[in-house]
């Protein structure tokens, strides 16, 4: 497990292809190579992306390491009865089209187990609700980049309400210009000022 987080954490995709392939060959359980290997070695990369001792590049191709390893485990998750942790839908609001953030954001919560359903840029406040509502999304993870483009998350906020949803999710909010303050303004759940940070806060807000 411990070559697992290594190869993770250098972005060597074959490496991890190569070390989750011979663990499953060993018959070493699912559970065991997703938690105590791929997971657990995310949740390393976030924790020093957390303290800005590695950056955006490494944390992404960390990821698509990790995503590599999930891929070779995803036909045997449901036959093991492993189930994700929770379900998001994460999107970047109504008016902004800046993604990068929010793709790092959707990737270290995959990472972190969770499943994500990624509406991408430009999200109207009725996706959200309608991923509350039909496809049961947990947690609505909203960015934005532009100042202009802020209100289109109290907008979402109001939606979830107005459609009677709004009890069955969590909403957290992020991107530059995003405060706490201004979560707490629009009555979000949650604020993170970061990916990892991003992670533990929709941990706390389930429960898990």
């Amino acid at each position: 497990m411990e070559q697992i987080h290594q190869k993770l954490f250098q972005g060597d995709i074959q490496g991890v292809s190569k070390l989750v392939q011979e663990e499953l060959d060993k018959g070493t359980s699912v559970k065991e190579i997703l938690e105590e290997g791929l997971i657990a070695g995310m949740k390393r990369v976030g924790e020093d992306f957390k303290e800005n001792k590695i950056f955006v590049p490494e944390v992404m191709i960390a990821a698509k390491a990790m995503q590599t390893g999930v891929k070779i485990l995803e036909p045997l998750l449901v036959s093991a009865g492993i189930k994700p942790v929770g379900k998001v839908a994460i999107g970047t609001v109504q008016g902004d089209l800046h993604d990068i953030g929010k793709n790092l954001v959707a990737m270290m919560f995959k990472g972190a187990g969770f499943e994500v359903i990624d509406f991408g840029i430009d999200v109207a406040p009725e996706k959200f609700v309608n991923a509350v509502a039909n496809d049961g999304a947990q947690i609505v993870a909203m960015s934005a980049l532009l100042t202009t483009s802020m209100p289109s998350m109290k907008k979402t906020i109001d939606a979830l309400k107005e459609a009677g949803v709004a009890d069955k999710s969590k909403t957290i909010i992020g991107g530059a210009p995003v405060t706490q303050e201004y979560a707490n303004q629009i009555g979000a759940d949650g604020y993170a000022s970061d990916a990892a940070s991003g992670v533990d806060k929709i941990k706390q807000l389930l429960g898990v």
